[in-house]
């Protein structure tokens, strides 16, 4: 799926009335099948921009187009119809405390489904084989019967992550995939979710606080700052200095660069200008 961002400014889907945009006015283009992580300190508007191009939320300014198509100018069947193609994963996977992992990941499956189908399995799941093989790509197929209240926040994130791999999505969000895992699992579910929408085509949007893992696995890094792009370029043009610009003040969230990337940032900095791209 093909994303453009035009002048798009938005708010944080929690924040007050009258509050300041958390992504303001920005232009951005993603080609069909890209696959590019998005980095930033905390507060940068990470997630409110993958909350505007799941359709989660209205732009307060700009305009989206998926597709070619501004989402705000369908009708409402369609609009529905064009959520089904786009997946968002949250940090916090949305699980119902007693529902059965296989149901929760099947349920990746829904917008597709009708709604005989749909309320069929939730009392008996029908491709039991598939939730398995994506829980497996996340290393938790032996979890496929368990209850999600007795899952730990690392599992429970990974069959949030699995629910992707069973959708039909041709844009797949995922906001902090990482967060609730070590090192060695954190780079296995990259690598399963970057070859799985490789597979099928799809364009794949991450935002990441492991800049290391965004490095070694996007081609394609956005730097947000303040609620806007400080910069948008090819991996391996990453900086320790565009690094140390984008997070200064935030050097603690910072964490994961080589030893000697990190002693190459300089301690006191000269002031950097970044232009929106």
């Amino acid at each position: 799926m093909k994303i453009i961002l035009h002048g798009i400014s938005g708010q944080h889907p929690s924040a007050k009335l009258g509050a300041v945009p958390a992504l303001r006015e920005q232009n951005l283009t993603v080609r069909a099948g890209e696959q590019l992580a998005v980095i930033g300190p905390s507060g940068a508007g990470k997630t409110t921009l993958l909350h505007l191009l799941a359709c989660a939320l209205k732009p307060s300014a700009g305009r989206l187009l998926l597709d070619d198509q501004d989402p705000w100018q369908l009708s409402r069947g369609a609009l529905q119809k064009l959520r089904g193609a786009l997946f968002l994963a949250p940090q916090v996977p949305p699980l119902p405390p007693r529902q059965r992992v296989v149901t929760a990941v099947l349920a990746g499956r829904l917008p597709h489904e009708s709604l005989w189908a749909s309320v069929r399995s939730l009392f008996y799941p029908t491709d039991i084989a598939l939730a398995e093989r994506a829980l497996a790509g996340f290393d938790v197929s032996d979890k496929l019967f368990d209850r999600v209240d007795r899952l730990s926040g690392g599992e429970r994130q990974r069959v949030g992550l699995a629910r992707a791999l069973v959708s039909q999505a041709s844009l797949i969000l995922v906001d902090e995939p990482l967060s609730a895992l070590d090192p060695t699992r954190s780079q296995h579910a990259i690598e399963t979710l970057s070859r799985a929408a490789q597979e099928r085509g799809a364009t794949l949007v991450a935002t990441l606080h492991h800049v290391e893992m965004a490095l070694a696995h996007f081609p394609r890094i956005v730097g947000l700052r303040d609620g806007q792009v400080a910069f948008d370029l090819p991996a391996a043009e990453v900086t320790p200095q565009h690094l140390q610009a984008l997070y200064a003040q935030h050097l603690h969230e910072l964490s994961g660069l080589a030893s000697t990337e990190a002693d190459a940032l300089p301690t006191d900095p000269a002031p950097v200008v970044m232009h929106c791209r």
